[in-house]
Order: structure tokens, then sequence, then C-alpha cells
């Protein structure tokens, strides 16, 4: 109450000497249903249930390819250096009982949100899911589906269960993120206590396993549903569906995490900003007290909004456009085979080692040693997946269009960095702006926000028509001799781009749970010292997470040429003619004159009648 009145009275004096008194504020812990219900069962018959689920999966992925197996390996030891990373951070301690006191608040604010949205969300891809069953069993089937028996039940069944799949996988990579950052930012708060380090080693492996397990749900979930599809279909097999057509099969995963992280953006990124900004009006502006100060009650609000939109959110944004943008990669590599011809066939934990070390510069190791791996991945991905005898150079061509999408992403990084970190001229010269009124604030950053934009619109340019050079050289041509390796490169360059996504997500979820952090140690009163340390990776965390900004929205800018271009060849395929036939009619340009024109009139109305009607109404009143 004292501190309701102090806000209410306006009497906002120092506030380090008053005891340092919490109330309890946890709830009882949420835990999503599908979390219960295996919590409920023994831990023997779940382990043998996990043994024997294992056991099925690669076994499919045997009868399907090696590829597949091997993609199923890289995946479960992702999962397994997940768990090891989850085990680690818990281990460490959550601090005085204040600073556990307001994570429970953050907690259960996070996990309220979450339940109600994801709920809402889920009745929705319930309706879709019906909608979606309803319009493919009155949808016509390709020539090719016919011919190999898959009738549009079977198409219809397939694509709601991959749409429900995909909607879950999406909405579990958000709760992950979440729930990561809600148990690891008190820990990196009582890291600080002790040194830079620590905090910055709990901050960094917590955000890999986020990372971690968003990436490897994504991958793992495109290449369980190839598999099954293709055992259960007998593809390749005598008079059944070819393993060209089969991704078209798979949108419906794609689509399912698209819709869930669509309005996880927007429900999540509107309350995450309202939070803060409402925050910030209340306490900084208003009653001028500082930033996360514990007599702000809205500072919880905005730290909850942290966990719900930078985590939660971005969680499910990344897992959607590494899900969208792989399948259609698939679907452009099944066309491109059929023209031509041709029959199928991790995180690195940055260490500190001074204590005052710059915290970005250890990310950007990092993330420079993850680029190098990328590449030399990339490259033999390429020779053992693309080698073709018909183009046999044709591997490396695309090689180099992977190398393309990870110079992009390194580029887009980078700028993002130079514009967003407070040692480079642009936020030191808002900062200047700033000190003379909100008015010079608000040009600079406009006028600053507008000149960001320039490099990486050069850049993204740059890569889709190299990215398609490469492609168009690669050395594959049609029957009648005509390259169309283009779109596919463009297609294997984002895929290159997206190689480092795990990494990106990593320094994203860095973020929320330094500036969690910060607030935690504010509101618990902790030592000066201790903010310092937070108020360091908090700053670094703001630009990490403009740098993913900066990542998500160049990657789905090199993707949008490329799900464009897929989009056209399901067109193509299920009217069973290319798009780029010619027209056979004369078109009636006389009607869009007159459309258009018609249009034009009717707006002109209001206009004219002003004018008219104005001088009228003046001249009567003025006499």
């Amino acid at each position: 109450m004292m501190m309701g009145e102090d806000v209410e009275g306006g009497s906002l004096g120092s506030y380090q000497d008053r005891p340092r008194t919490f109330p309890n504020m946890r709830n009882k812990a949420y835990t999503p249903l599908i979390f219960r219900i295996l919590m409920g069962i023994n831990v023997r018959v779940l382990f043998i249930l996990l043994l024997l689920s294992l056991g099925m999966i690669f076994y499919i992925g045997a009868s399907t390819s090696g590829i597949i197996v091997f993609v199923f390996t890289v995946c479960i030891i992702s999962f397994l250096l997940s768990i090891y990373l989850t085990k680690w951070v818990l281990a460490k301690d959550e601090g005085p009982p204040e600073m556990a006191q307001i994570s429970d608040a953050i907690r259960d604010g996070a996990e309220g949100f979450f339940r109600t949205q994801y709920g809402t969300i889920s009745k929705m891809a319930m309706l879709l899911a019906l909608l979606i069953l309803c319009i493919y069993l009155f949808r016509s089937t390709t020539a090719e589906q016919e011919a190999s028996g898959v009738g549009r039940s079977v198409t219809a069944f397939v694509t709601v269960t991959s749409f429900l799949l995909g909607a879950l996988c999406s909405g579990a990579a958000g709760y992950v993120g979440m729930w990561v950052s809600v148990r690891a930012n008190v820990r990196v708060s009582s890291a600080a206590r002790r040194s830079a380090r620590e905090a910055l080693q709990i901050a960094v492996r917590s955000g890999g396993f986020s990372a971690m397990v968003v990436v490897g749900m994504a991958v793992m979930g495109i290449a369980i549903l190839y598999a099954i599809f293709y055992v259960w279909l007998g593809v390749d097999s005598p008079g059944s569906m070819k393993v060209t057509e089969l991704p078209l099969l798979l949108v419906g995963y794609g689509f399912g995490a698209s819709f869930v992280a669509l309005f996880a953006q927007l429900g999540g990124g509107i309350y995450t900003k309202a939070a803060d900004v409402g925050a910030d009006l209340v306490g900084k502006v208003e009653r001028g007290i500082p930033e996360d100060d514990p007599r702000n009650p809205a500072v919880i609000a905005d730290l909850v909004g942290d966990n719900v939109g930078d985590c939660a959110a971005r969680g499910a944004d990344l897992f959607e456009s590494i899900a969208a943008e792989i399948i259609s990669a698939m679907i452009l590599g099944g066309t491109m085979s059929k023209r031509c011809k041709i029959e199928g066939k991790g995180t690195r934990k940055g260490s500190v080692k001074s204590p005052m070390e710059d915290p970005m510069a250890v990310l950007q190791k990092g993330y420079s040693i993850t680029i190098v791996l990328a590449v030399l991945t990339f490259g033999a991905s390429t020779r053992w997946m693309l080698y073709t005898e018909q183009a046999p150079s044709a591997w490396f061509s695309f090689a180099l269009c992977g190398l393309v999408g990870i110079i992009t992403a390194y580029a887009f990084v980078w700028i993002s960095k130079y514009y967003t970190d407070y040692k480079y001229e642009p936020v030191r010269s808002l900062a200047l702006a700033s000190s003379t009124g909100h008015g010079t604030n608000i040009i600079a950053g406009v006028s600053l926000g507008l000149e960001s934009t320039a490099l990486p619109v050069l850049i993204i340019s740059v890569a889709i028509v190299s990215a398609f050079w490469l492609g168009q050289n690669s050395g594959l041509v049609d029957e009648s001799g005509k390259p169309i390796g283009g779109l596919f490169g463009t297609a294997v360059a984002t895929m290159g781009m997206l190689s480092t996504a795990g990494y990106v997500l990593t320094m994203d979820m860095f973020g929320p749970i330094a500036d969690n952090a910060g607030g935690i140690v504010e509101m618990s009163q902790q030592p000066e010292s201790v903010r310092e340390i937070t108020d360091v990776l908090d700053a670094v965390g703001n630009t990490t997470k403009a740098t993913t900004k900066g990542f998500a929205i160049g990657s789905a800018a090199l993707a949008s040429f490329l799900l464009f271009s897929a989009y056209m060849d399901e067109v193509s395929t299920f009217a069973q003619e290319p798009l780029t036939q010619e027209y056979k009619e004369k078109p009636d340009y006389g009607r869009c004159v007159a459309i258009v024109a018609s249009a034009s009139l009717r707006e002109m109305i209001k206009p004219g009648a002003l004018a008219i009607i104005s001088p009228m109404v003046v001249g009567k009143y003025s006499t």
C-alpha cells in the first residue's frame, strides 16, 4: 500500500532504504495438457515408449532414404544437447527470495497470456482444419495423383493432418521459447551478483536451448511427414506417386505453422509494445522514476511482454519461416527434377576471457564461427544431395547460391548491429538529438530508420539476381535445352540464409532474458554494481533483438520470390499447363477503361460538390 500511496500522491523519493518485502504473487503453475499427460505416465513406461517411437521413426526413415536417417540423427542430437543446456541452466540458483518472487509474478503472467492466446488460436485452427477438409474434398487432383490412385479423400486427410501438426509444432516452439526465458531471467539476475561472465553464459545458453529445439522441431516435423507419406503411399513404386509430387502434400504443415505464427506475432507484439510504452509513460514521463522501478505496477506487465512477444512469438515466427521455406524449396526442386528428367536419389557457446569483455564481441565471435561451419557443411550437403551426372558441376553452382544466402545473412546482422549498437554513430547521434527534446528525437529516429532500409534493399536485390544467375548457369536444362535452374538457385540461397537461423535465434532469446534480468535486479533493489552488469547485457540484448528482426525480414524478402514461384508451380501442376502459355483472346481494353473512368467520376463528386458549395455557404454567411 505504501508504494501505491506514493505513486498516487507523487511523493516518490529514494526507495533503497525501504524493506524489501514482496507478496507471494505466484499462482498455481500452468502446464499444457500434453505435458500433464506425459508427466502422469510412469518414467519407465515413458522411456520404453520413447525408445519404440525412435525405433519406428528410424525404421520408416531407413525405408525412405539415407538422407532422412541423417536428418533424424542430427535433430535428435540437437534435442539431447538442448536437454543438457536445460539441466545446466536450471542447476543455477535463483538468488534471494525477493528475486524469486518477482520472477514468479513474471512467469505467472506469461503463462496466463500464453494459455489465453493459444487457447483461442487452437479453436480457430480446428475450425480452419474443417474448412480445409471440405475444400480438399471438392478440389480437383493432379493427373499424377489420379494415375497413382491418390484420390480427394486421401489428399484431404493428408493436408489436414499436416496442417494440424504444423500448428501444434509452431505452438510448441512458442511455448518452448517462453518456458526457458521465464526461468532463465532470475538465474541471470542472480549470476550478475557474482560476475558478468556467468550472467552472459546463462543468457546465451538459455537462448541456445530454445534455438536448437525450434530448429530441430521444424526440420524433424517435415522429415517425419515426408517419410511417413513416402512409405504409406508407396512413393516411386510402380503405379504410385512419384517422389517429385510428394512435397505438394506437405504444404499443410507450412500453412499450419504460418497460421499460428501470424496470431502469435500479432497478439504478442501488440501486447509487448502496449505494455512497454505504458510502463515508460507512467514511470519515466509522468512520475520521473527509473525504468523497472518497483513502485511502478506496470513493470511486471512490461517484463511479461518481453517473454510473450520477443520469445514465444519469435520462436513461432522462425519455426514458420524455416518450415515454409524448406517445403517451398522441395516443391521447386521436384519441379526442376521433372523438367530435367533427373531421378531422385549446432550452437557455439561463447566464453568470456575477462569479466568486463564486451558481450557483443563474444556473441559476434560465436556467429562468425557459425558462419564458417555453415559454409563447410552447406558445401558438403550440396555435393551429397544435388550431384547429378546430367550436370556434374551443378552442385557447385548451387553451393555458391548457398554461399550467397549465408553472406546475405551476415550482411543483415552486421547492418542491424551498426544501426542499433550504442558503440556506433547512428545510436550516438540519436542520443545527442534526444538531449534537445522529444521533437528532435522523433525526427532523428524516423530519418535513421528510413536510412537503415537502403542497404538491406540493395543487398536483397543483389542476392536474388546473383542466386538466380548462378542457378541458370548450373548446366541444368529442360528437354528443349532451356536453362531452368534459376528459381531453384534462389531457393538454395534462402536455405543458405536460414542455415544460421539457430544461432540468430539464440541471440534473439538472449535479448528478452537479459531485459528481464535487469528488471528483476532493479525491482528487488540489488546493489548498483549488479545493475551495471545487467544494464550492459540489456543494451546488447536490444541490439541482438534488432539483428534478429533484420534477419527475419531479410529471409522473408528473399523467400518471397521463392514462395511465389512455388505457388506458380503448384497452380501449373493442377491446371496441367504452364503459366507462360500465350493468350488466345484479345483483352477487353475498353471495359477496363470504362471501369476506371466510372470509379474516378464517382470519387470526383464529393470534391466537386465541396468546391461548389463552399463559396455559396461562405458568401451567404458573410453578407
